[in-house]
């Protein structure tokens, strides 16, 4: 029995177009409270007291590759680089402090997250809800797979910024087919790290890889340059969706506001017609279960 898609045409349309898609009130009061009040019980059980983890996408550090990768298995906290002082104490609150929480993995400028939904219910229940599975059939998804999810706080006042990027280049199949959903939590202005993005730009296709082979992981080319006055500010109420085509190239800014910017964020690759290639970076000991088969 097949998934009943709930875009309609000028929804596809626009899609197609820009790269990208907002549905507003997505997720209702409830939804958001759940998620919200999950994530507030796993910080408050979280003790950081032996080990303390920092993401950036401009500098990593490889003193942390360690906590990274044994996260494969269990929950994870990662800090905001600017969450500590001179003397390594925390400078606020840890439910202050924290930059994302997932699990997964770590290299050199970037940090990968995957499958949180995999891990807790609540967030599993939302990933997989009738709402994300029609979505996704509407895109023409046939056996699709939450590759990656998250929680991101983007702190108010050290909310760090995540440069342009296209998820293609990490989450790569043959054919494309990664779509990002990214959920608000909280209302994402520009003043507290809203996301931006390039409108058209992922018709241009994929700029670069980051691939794994017998030198390590890196990116096969180097990064373009954009131009600032081409992206556009995607601001959005708590409980809307962000739906982000996998070639469209998009960042957020610091968070230099009083105002936190929470967000549940989803990778989607399809498993059917295409191939997870064999020098993608991140390779699973443990196949993904399809969200649904059509």
């Amino acid at each position: 029995m097949g998934i009943a898609g709930n875009l309609n045409p000028d929804q596809l349309e626009f899609f197609k177009s820009q790269g990208y898609l907002v549905l507003d009130s997505f997720a209702g009061t409830d939804e958001i409270r759940s998620l919200r009040s999950r994530m507030e019980q796993l910080l408050e059980e979280f003790d950081f007291s032996s080990k303390a983890s920092i993401f950036s996408t401009t500098n990593q550090q490889q003193t942390t590759d360690d906590y990274f990768f044994e996260s494969a298995e269990k929950i994870s906290f990662f800090f905001e680089e600017k969450a500590f002082g001179d003397d390594g104490s925390l400078k606020q609150p840890k439910e202050l402090s924290i930059n994302k929480v997932g699990h997964g993995f770590h290299l050199p400028e970037y940090l990968f997250l995957a499958a949180l939904h995999e891990i807790d219910p609540t967030f599993k229940s939302f990933s997989t809800s009738e709402k994300a599975t029609g979505l996704l059939s509407s895109l023409g998804y046939k056996r699709p797979i939450v590759i990656q999810s998250m929680y991101i706080f983007k702190q108010p006042g050290i909310g760090g910024e995540v440069v342009p990027h296209q998820d293609n280049s990490f989450l790569y199949t043959d054919p494309p087919t990664c779509t990002g959903l990214w959920l608000a939590l909280e209302d994402a202005t520009v003043t507290n790290g809203c996301i931006w993005a390039i409108p058209g730009s992922h018709k241009a296709g994929l700029v670069r890889r980051f691939i794994r082979d017998e030198t390590g992981v890196h990116f096969d080319k180097p990064s373009p340059l954009y131009d600032q006055k081409d992206f556009v500010p995607i601001e959005v109420k708590a409980g809307a969706l962000v739906v982000i085509h996998g070639d469209l190239i998009h960042q957020s800014f610091e968070n230099k506001s009083s105002a936190s910017r929470h967000a549940y964020s989803l990778h989607v690759v399809d498993t059917d017609g295409c191939k997870w290639v064999d020098d993608n970076w991140i390779r699973r000991k443990v196949e993904a279960e399809p969200v649904y088969a059509s």
